[in-house]
């Protein structure tokens, strides 16, 4: 797992995606085992940073399960991992990484 989280910070990182964070809520009562959030600079960035996630995971056998998005968020559904793509205004709207947090706190 350690190393499929890697990569796709990775990608992220080197695409010019902006405050990566990975949430780890393995053996928590939540619907996947890793989160991954990241700020995007505007919204052709996010679908950008989705293509090159989508040519360099998938040859490797990462099955893309859903995307959702839109201009300010875009959510990527690997199974056991969710990848947010947001906005910086949507990001400190939503507050995930507070929220996830939280729930891992109290399911502990």
């Amino acid at each position: 797992m350690n190393e499929r989280i890697e990569r796709i910070k990775t990608i992220l990182d080197d695409k010019k995606a902006e405050n990566i964070e990975v949430i780890d809520l393995n053996g928590k009562d939540y619907i996947v085992d890793y989160v991954i959030i990241a700020t995007t600079l505007n919204s052709k960035h996010a679908f950008s940073l989705l293509n090159y996630l989508k040519n360099d995971l998938k040859p490797l056998g990462e099955e893309f399960l859903r995307v959702d998005d839109n201009e300010d968020w875009t959510i990527i559904d690997l199974g056991d991992i969710f990848i947010h793509l947001m906005s910086e205004k949507h990001r400190e709207k939503y507050n995930l990484e507070e929220f996830l947090e939280e729930l891992g706190e109290h399911k502990a």
